[in-house]
């Protein structure tokens, strides 16, 4: 029977953290909180829950999840976000999973978004699976921007779905775009990309495209087609960044909005 930890990295998550960590109860034998500076109760209400807190400042996601993977007493991880939260089948398998004897290194499961107070069930957001069960000795956290579980060995598959709960304002969804267009042109140009204009123009309506018909943007309604626009929004920004940038500029990267800013 696995033992399993639990690892969550966190900023201001006062208001979601709760909800996250009720849905942990039971499933994880330890629950370990990296904190990167919150200044509400983001930290006293993990140690409520019974976690282990640590702080550290961010460089990155990635690594921001492999330092509290680090504290682990088990071999088995699971992370989660602090937006996020085991619906009950995928409590319900988690738990069965513990009964077994694991023939996999690693486990995804469906991630289904809240956004603006609904479901969101296609715009390319679902099914969006999502490696988030993991042996530490065979995996690890990898990437500057979008950040995920490179796994050497096999994957299975959990029933249920992990929810995320990831915008509840415009104002924050824009605020949340603002700081990963600065990180995606900051990564680029790192990297040595050159060429800006051309993908600036043209990616943003082939984006928008993208979301609102190929991937059946238009039948999750006036969100759908937010969804849509605001992801051509956020290719055009980091472009015009990444533009800024091989000028010479310096580009001001803003905190991460907490949950509901305005």
């Amino acid at each position: 029977m696995p033992a399993l930890t639990a690892i969550l990295i966190a900023y201001n998550e006062e208001l979601d953290l709760p909800r996250a960590l009720t849905s942990l109860a039971g499933v994880a034998d330890e629950i370990i909180l990296v904190d990167s500076g919150s200044t509400d109760r983001t930290c006293e209400m993990a140690r409520q829950f019974g976690a282990r807190v640590y702080s550290r400042q961010v460089d990155s996601l990635a690594e921001q999840k492999n330092f509290a993977a680090s504290f682990s007493s088990n071999d088995w991880l699971l992370s989660m976000d602090c937006d996020e939260e085991l619906d009950s089948e995928l409590r319900a398998s988690v738990l069965a999973w513990k009964q077994s004897s694991p023939d996999k290194d690693g486990y995804d499961f469906a991630l289904m978004t809240n956004y603006l107070g609904d479901w969101i069930r296609h715009s390319g957001w679902y099914p969006d699976y999502k490696l988030r069960l993991y042996r530490r000795d065979r995996a690890k956290f990898v990437g500057v921007l979008h950040e995920g579980v490179k796994l050497g060995g096999p994957v299975g598959r959990l029933n249920g779905h992990l929810l995320h709960y990831t915008v509840r304002s415009l104002a924050e969804h824009k605020a949340k775009l603002d700081s990963l267009s600065t990180l995606g042109a900051q990564d680029m140009f790192a990297r040595g990309r050159k060429a800006w204009r051309s993908a600036m123009i043209f990616a943003p309506p082939w984006t928008f495209l993208q979301r609102l018909v190929f991937q059946l943007g238009l039948l999750d309604g006036w969100r759908g087609v937010l969804i849509a626009w605001l992801s051509g929004s956020y290719i055009y920004q980091k472009y015009r960044k990444l533009g800024r940038l091989l000028a010479g500029e310096t580009l001001t990267r803003r905190s991460w909005p907490s949950p509901g800013e305005v």
